[in-house]
C-alpha cells in the first residue's frame, strides 16, 4: 500500500516538473541571506529550533509562547520515541550567533496522525506538525508572532524563510517560489529547501504582513530542480491546540518545571530533515 502511494507521489511530481518553467530552477531560486540587522526586521519570529545532540530545524512563533515546527523534529519515527522537550531550545531571529531571544521548551505536542506507525508517507507529510510551548513567552514587541491562513491556490507565489545546512548561522529568505500542486491538504512547492529547513514557514506575501500558509516537511531534487512538500496548516493546528489545552499527547520536559500556561481561545492561529545523521528520507 505504501509503495503504491509512493509511486503515485513520484508520478505526480514528475508530471508537474515537466510543466515547470525553466526560470524557476534551483539556480534561480533567489535565496537571500539576511545578514544585516535591518534585513531581519519583521522576521524575528522565525527562529532555529536546536535539539541537543541531534541538530536543528526551523520554527516560527504563532503566539508569544507557542512555536510551530515540523513534527519529526520532536518525534523519532524510526524508534517510535518522542524527544524530551527540555533538550530543545528556540532561538528567535538567530543571526551569526546572536538571537533576539532564546527560550527553553517546557511542553510539546506532535499530531497523533504523524506519530501513528501505520501512517502512509503522504499522511506523515500532511500531519508533520508540532507545537512547542516555551518555558517563558517572548514579548511580541521583540518578535511579533505570525498568523496562519489556508494555502493559496495552484500557481500562486509564496515565500520561505528558513535555516538549513550550509546556511545555519542566519535566516535565508526566498522571496518567490510557487505552489505546484495542492490537494487533500498536501502541497508541493518549488521552494529551495534542504536539511534543517524542516519546520520553515511558507508565507503568503500578498497582504500588509506575511501570513503562514504552509510549513516545510520534506524536500528533494528531481531533474535538477528543487521540490518541497508541506501541508495545509489550519485543520492540523486546530487539533494540536485542542491537544495542548486538554493535555492529551503532550510531552512534558523532564528537565524544566512546567509553568502551566493554558493557551487562550484568542491565541493567534496566528524536510528536509535534521542536519545530523538523518535516519530516513
Amino acid at each position: 500500500m505504501r509503495r503504491d502511494v509512493k509511486r503515485r507521489c513520484i508520478a505526480l511530481a514528475l508530471g508537474l516538473l515537466a510543466q515547470w518553467p525553466a526560470h524557476l530552477s534551483a539556480q534561480d531560486s533567489g535565496l537571500k541571506r539576511l545578514t544585516l540587522r535591518s534585513e531581519g526586521l519583521g522576521w524575528e519570529a522565525v527562529g532555529r529550533v536546536d535539539v541537543a545532540g541531534r541538530g536543528f530545524c526551523s520554527g516560527v512563533l504563532i503566539a508569544t509562547d507557542l512555536v510551530l515546527t515540523a513534527g519529526h523534529c520532536l518525534h523519532d519515527r524510526a524508534t517510535g520515541t518522542a524527544r524530551d522537550p527540555g533538550t530543545v531550545k528556540f532561538r528567535a531571529g538567530l543571526r551569526d550567533g546572536l538571537a533576539v531571544a532564546e527560550r527553553s521548551v517546557a511542553r510539546a505536542v506532535v499530531h497523533p496522525s504523524y506519530t501513528d506507525p501505520e501512517s502512509s508517507r503522504t499522511t506523515q507529510i500532511r500531519f508533520d506538525l508540532a507545537i512547542l510551548q516555551l518555558a517563558e513567552p517572548i514579548p511580541a514587541a521583540t518578535a511579533a508572532p505570525f498568523s496562519v491562513e489556508p494555502m493559496p491556490g495552484i500557481g500562486r507565489d509564496v515565500a520561505v524563510v528558513s535555516y538549513a545546512k550550509g546556511r545555519d548561522a542566519a535566516l535565508s529568505w526566498q522571496r518567490r517560489c510557487a505552489v505546484l500542486d495542492s490537494r487533500d491538504h498536501l502541497t508541493m512547492l518549488t521552494c529551495d529547501v534542504t536539511f534543517g529547513s524542516s519546520g520553515a514557514p511558507v508565507f503568503d506575501m500578498s497582504g500588509r504582513r506575511a501570513r503562514i500558509v504552509s510549513m516545510i516537511s520534506s524536500g528533494g531534487e528531481q531533474r535538477g530542480r528543487k521540490v518541497a512538500f508541506g501541508m495545509d496548516i489550519p485543520p492540523v493546528l486546530a487539533d494540536l491546540k485542542v491537544a495542548l489545552n486538554s493535555g492529551r499527547g503532550v510531552i512534558e520536559s523532564a528537565q524544566i518545571p512546567v509553568r502551566r500556561v493554558t493557551p487562550r481561545a484568542d491565541h493567534s492561529a496566528s524536510g528536509a530533515r535534521f542536519v545530523k545523521a538523518p535516519t530516513r528520507d
